[in-house]
């Protein structure tokens, strides 16, 4: 399948001619929307999710399905079965792609601030999205979407995140409220400059396409191990 990064936390998955979009929210153009076939939301913070932006998709498009958690899903009311609501554990098929449900919370920001619902969805075995959360899955992960800067982690989480649940691959999303500098600062410290990860830290301009690949048996098997 092929991944595609738009602005902030989102992105598009594509395979066999079908789309699936992660978290189009506020900080995110319209245009990621297109040619959508379901769209996964983590949770309801406006960077991650838009319901303008998804109501006028489904206007669009009569065929769009959306998943997402409870919270989102009861904001999206009027769309019927189009929209349905999954949590932890949950497994479905969505545009053709499996998908598995993981974590339950956002992270915590301060003891002070309301923490929100927030689940993380695994594409076909092979890609991670955690939302808001540094949530380890209980199955391998080999390309992981790691959110690289947000007012509730620190570099150092991030390494010790990417250690724990080593993925052969690490793409950053979550970066649009960093700047050039700040860019600069997490790669290094999350590439070779830093103190190590199992992971190849990549971060790719909006509107850059990678493939990715699913983990072989074999390779599953032995990080599911680890």
């Amino acid at each position: 399948m092929h991944l595609t990064k738009f602005g902030h936390a989102c992105v598009r998955v594509e395979k066999d001619g079908r789309r699936l979009v992660i978290d189009p929210g506020g900080l995110t153009e319209p245009a990621a929307l297109d040619g959508a076939d379901a769209v996964l939301v983590t949770h309801e913070h406006f960077d991650h999710f838009s319901e303008e932006t998804l109501r006028r998709a489904a206007e669009r498009d009569r065929g769009l399905r959306i998943w997402a958690n409870p919270a989102v899903a009861a904001r999206l009311d009027g769309l019927g079965t189009r929209v349905t609501a999954v949590g932890e554990g949950e497994a479905f098929t969505a545009a053709g792609f499996e998908v598995t449900v993981h974590g339950t919370w956002h992270a915590v920001i301060h003891p002070d601030i309301p923490r929100v619902a927030n689940v993380g969805f695994l594409i076909d075995g092979a890609l991670f999205h955690p939302g808001d959360a540094l949530t380890v899955p209980d199955a391998a992960v080999d390309t992981l979407l790691l959110p690289a800067h947000a007012p509730w982690s620190t570099v150092g989480h991030l390494i010790d995140y990417l250690r724990e649940v080593a993925p052969r691959d690490a793409y950053a999303i979550h970066d649009g409220a960093l700047n050039d500098t700040g860019t600069a600062m997490v790669g290094g410290l999350l590439g070779d400059n830093g103190p190590g990860t199992p992971a190849r830290y990549h971060r790719l301009a909006p509107g850059a396409t990678v493939r990715v690949d699913r983990l072989s048996a074999t390779d599953a098997g032995r990080r599911g191990r680890r």
